[in-house]
């Protein structure tokens, strides 16, 4: 069969047993290998779309600039439709994202605009922002927006769905994928729950991401929020193709055991994938090693291809660099937590409290800092020094609302953070940062602990 281009060929990629990484757990489990499509990922499906649907619209004209924020992928899509249909693109990208995505972008034509990574989403320096105002900037260009464009989603809901079902006879009892944008996630899960509604999906999360939270209690909780290196899924935000009614449950992942399992893909499954490929195969294990049954058929979602991180996860000295390969026994936040001698719950002061009663748990517990609480949620922090500086001004104080005086939150980190990332986020302005581990608790981590494990 001779195709007209080259985006005729996305689609129908080939679903994989896995053998090797899965030995000890009951139950089939399968990866539908993505990088098959053209554009080695999954995104060429919805990209293709939302540009066809934009045309259909009117909105994309001959001659025409496709404007869109991408962690790569989907701008690699893009930007093969773009070449295939004569229009021009421009991407913004957060500046964690590979060298490699950058450089495989500005290969196929596109120009690529990098922004900080670590603002809010309607910062006007975040690839968010930066990407709607170019939009209204160039005249005949269209802003797809992947994050809230239905046709993300309706893509696979038309193709990834019924491939998958196809593929497995209708067999398919469990279905994983990291959620981003949610297109792949949602799109694909709603087309096979229409087929078996008692089917099981698991969306991956990760640690820095407000999606697992949302869902378990529907509040968007900001704390949650921080850097994370992983690439090209979770969020800050709640993206309008994340359908949450057809996800049952979420499992957070670590940046160290996704690039780790991404490895294993690799050598143990000849299968050379991406990070986010690694991360949906821990949490999918991580799920089937309590849940899968002998006669379940699990499908894993492999996203893209490893040529998008040869620096990072495939690079031995950047994995070292960043505690990924670490050989010391005790090297996390993790390891600080389960070194500890007290396991006793996370000491906090209600925001409605009076000063002086942060003053007297300060006292009473010989510690230097305390979380503030309200409902539940981490609004704020307060410290022995900033307390005692803000009393020396006005004593009065002391019979206030600790919300009246308290610092800003301390930042959560993930349980796998290396103490070289734990020390470079701890100085004089932020004295301790939060763990959340695996069930739920919260700890806290000062310098001082992270000056012990050092020296240990």
């Amino acid at each position: 069969m001779i195709y007209n281009s080259i985006i005729e060929t996305i689609g129908n990629t080939p679903i994989v047993r896995l053998n090797n990484v899965v030995k000890g757990i009951p139950g089939t489990i399968l990866a539908k290998v993505e990088y098959f499509n053209p554009g080695n990922s999954t995104k060429d499906r919805m990209a293709i779309k939302m540009v066809e649907d934009a045309e259909k619209a009117g909105l994309l004209k001959p001659g025409g600039t496709i404007i869109e924020g991408t962690s790569g992928n989907t701008g690699m899509g893009l930007a093969l439709a773009a070449v295939a249909k004569g229009y021009r693109c421009i991407f913004t990208m957060a500046d964690k994202q590979s060298q490699e995505k950058i450089n495989i972008l500005k290969a196929v034509g596109a120009e690529v605009i990098v922004c900080p990574t670590n603002v809010a989403p309607d910062d006007p320096r975040s690839y968010y922002s930066v990407a709607r105002k170019l939009n209204k900037e160039i005249p005949n260009s269209i802003y797809p927006n992947q994050y809230d464009n239905p046709s993300n989603a309706a893509a696979h809901y038309a193709t990834t769905g019924p491939e998958i079902w196809n593929q497995t006879g209708g067999k398919i009892t469990h279905y994983v994928a990291t959620v981003g944008t949610g297109g792949s996630m949602c799109g694909t899960a709603r087309y096979l729950k229409e087929q078996n509604p008692n089917l099981v999906t698991v969306g991956i999360d990760t640690y820095g991401s407000v999606f697992k939270k949302y869902k378990e209690t529907g509040i968007f909780d900001e704390n949650e929020i921080y850097p994370y290196l992983t690439e090209g899924f979770g969020e800050d935000i709640l993206p309008k193709n994340v359908d949450f009614d057809v996800i049952d449950t979420f499992i957070k992942v670590t940046d160290k055991d996704g690039a780790i399992a991404a490895r294993r893909l690799s050598r143990e499954e000849g299968l050379f994938v991406g990070w986010s490929s690694g991360s949906a195969l821990h949490g999918a294990l991580e799920y089937a090693r309590e849940n899968l049954k002998k006669d379940d058929v699990m499908v894993i979602l492999l996203p893209d291809h490893g040529t998008r991180y040869l620096a990072k996860v495939y690079n031995d000295q950047w994995m070292k660099d960043h505690g990924f390969l670490e050989t010391r026994a005790f090297g996390s936040a993790r390891d600080i937590i389960n070194r500890r001698a007290s396991k006793d719950s996370l000491i906090t002061v209600g925001k409605d409290a009076k000063v002086s009663e942060a003053i007297l748990l300060i006292n009473r517990q010989g510690i230097d800092q305390i979380p503030v609480t309200e409902n539940s949620h981490f609004v704020g922090s307060v410290s022995a020094s900033s307390l005692l500086e803000k009393i020396i001004q006005d004593p009065q104080l002391q019979a206030k609302p600790v919300g009246e005086v308290m610092d800003k939150p301390m930042q959560f980190v993930a349980p796998d953070s290396t103490l070289d990332v734990l020390s470079s986020l701890l100085n004089k302005d932020n004295k301790a940062v939060l763990v959340r581990d695996d069930s739920e608790k919260v700890h806290i981590i000062t310098q001082h602990d992270v000056l012990q494990a050092m020296t240990s």
